[in-house]
């Protein structure tokens, strides 16, 4: 018998999830570097404008599909639109090798926590991360890492354990504790942050509008890319969480609270970080410009050189900064989980408990074999390229392309359905985004990576590598999602005829 589907315990606890499911590790170390490097205050315009016209109305189609039709990705499009199942397949698949890889960066996070008492790095904090931490070699090997090995087996243990708990027990309970620990963390790092020597500098840089590069089409292209990816939307985790709702959920109120509560926080780390660069660009008689950087290279080279020259508080500040990552990874990691988890639950009507054991067991040893070794560095970078510029933008473009443009007889049915429980009305300029400014941004975006791949090796790596990791992932994702929509579920019957009724009553 199929357990009977768990809800959160209130809407303030789904709020909280998905907060935390949306703020992660790309808020912290992206998206400063990315608001400096496309206009720095200039670039809050177009931001906030993807913001408005593609990142809250795909969030607001994700929480429709997921609350209406009451499941994971794949059957909730499929109770939808039969030949959608696909696409829900691909969305889970994304999130699968996401966690696979991200449980990775949490235990470099992690291991930096401790590393910045006593400031480990020592002088050369390049070298330290790349050849003494990870030992990265620059290709595939079987060196084997003992404190990945180690690091693993924990965040691990922890994502099981708490995934085993279930929606209320275990995934709300992980958000209530990690939400308010990552503010209060954050918070405090921020603070010492501006009241360095020098922080002015670094805030100047980041604020000062740079008007002229929003004639360039590149900057918004930018905007609209990490608004899409910033939220969790596209590759499932929104769907998911939104089919633990109960029935009567104000969904755009939700969605209102979520979209602004993730930017805000992405604010106040872009101010933290660009406090601490301007500090370290007057202690090195640097300018910003060649302090700043964005991803591994802010997290684990620059910071710690910022850290270093603070003396004995940097110490502090080191803990606050690598727990914030730490605990955000967590929160992220949590959500990434539950779209594999839900949707094999879903489609072969497993248990809870053998759900998380089969699908975050097979996680757990895939990561643990293939990030315990010389080569972490290589497949993080490399699989996390490909899954989110190719993975989660196709994954997101063909929701929207099979449920707007496609089956167009379905968009009055979801607007009445969401019109008829939220608080803000959506109307024909959700529509007008959904099926003409997102999509077009999406396409124009996948289209111009794809080009670019195929054009440039990405960072130089051999094709082998390129080849197995990167496109050979997204081979997956496509092969993956065509064989389990093949493959007869226990609920089949039961949503032809439930989709034989929506459709009659949308019609």
């Amino acid at each position: 018998m199929a357990e009977q589907r768990e809800n959160w315990s209130s809407r303030t606890g789904f709020i909280i999830a998905a907060v935390g499911s949306a703020v992660g590790l790309g808020n912290i170390w992206r998206f400063p570097y990315v608001a400096y490097d496309n206009g720095g205050g200039a670039f809050m315009v177009p931001y906030l404008i993807a913001l408005l016209t593609a990142g809250i109305p795909l969030l607001f189609l994700d929480y429709i599909v997921g609350h209406k039709y009451r499941s994971a990705p794949p059957r909730a499009y499929k109770k939808m639109i039969k030949s959608a199942q696909f696409i829900g397949w691909w969305q889970t698949l994304v999130s699968f090798v996401i966690a696979i890889y991200y449980a990775a960066v949490i235990v470099w996070a992690g291991s930096y926590m401790l590393f910045s008492f006593g400031q480990k790095w020592g002088e050369d904090t390049t070298t330290f991360f790349v050849s003494d931490f990870v030992q990265h070699t620059g290709d595939l090997t079987s060196v084997f890492v003992p404190q990945m090995f180690i690091g693993l087996l924990i965040v691990w243990a922890l994502a099981i354990l708490i995934m085993a708990g279930g929606i209320r027990k275990g995934v709300e309970i992980a958000n209530k504790i990690c939400i308010p620990l990552l503010i209060v963390l954050f918070g405090i790092m921020v603070f010492k942050a501006v009241n360095l020597p020098g922080a002015e500098v670094g805030l100047n840089a980041f604020f000062e509008p740079n008007w002229e590069r929003m004639k360039d089409p590149s900057v918004w292209l930018a905007a609209y890319g990490h608004v899409f990816f910033s939220l969790s939307v596209g590759f499932g985790i929104m769907v998911t969480y939104a089919s633990y709702l109960k029935k009567n959920t104000n969904l755009t109120g939700a969605g209102l609270v979520v979209g602004f509560a993730n930017s805000s926080f992405e604010l106040i780390a872009g101010i933290g970080i660009f406090a601490a660069i301007g500090f370290m660009a007057m202690s090195s008689g640097q300018d910003v410009s060649e302090v700043a950087s964005g991803g591994v290279g802010l997290a684990f080279f620059v910071f710690p050189k910022i850290i270093s020259t603070m003396g004995s508080s940097g110490d502090f500040i080191g803990f606050l900064f690598f727990g914030s990552l730490v605990v955000a990874g967590i929160s992220s990691l949590v959500s990434i989980l539950e779209v594999p988890i839900a949707a094999f639950q879903d489609k072969f009507v497993w248990s809870r408990r053998k759900a998380v054991a089969v699908i975050g067991g097979a996680c757990a040893v895939i990561s643990i074999a293939a990030f315990s070794t010389g080569s972490s560095l290589v497949l993080v970078d490399v699989i996390d390229h490909f899954a989110n510029n190719i993975g989660i933008v196709a994954g997101g473009l063909l929701s929207i392309i099979w449920v707007t443009w496609f089956n167009r007889h379905k968009i009055p049915g979801l607007l009445d359905h969401i019109n008829r429980i939220s608080s803000v009305k959506l109307g024909g300029a959700w529509v007008f985004m959904l099926t003409v400014i997102t999509p077009t941004v999406l396409i124009i975006a996948l289209g111009l990576k794809l080009i670019e791949l195929v054009q440039n090796p990405y960072e130089g790596y051999s094709t082998t590598i390129l080849l197995l990791f990167g496109w050979g992932v997204v081979v997956f994702f496509g092969l993956g999602a065509f064989i389990l929509t093949r493959m007869r579920g226990l609920h089949d019957d039961e949503d032809d005829k439930a989709r034989v009724i929506d459709d009659a009553s949308t019609r």
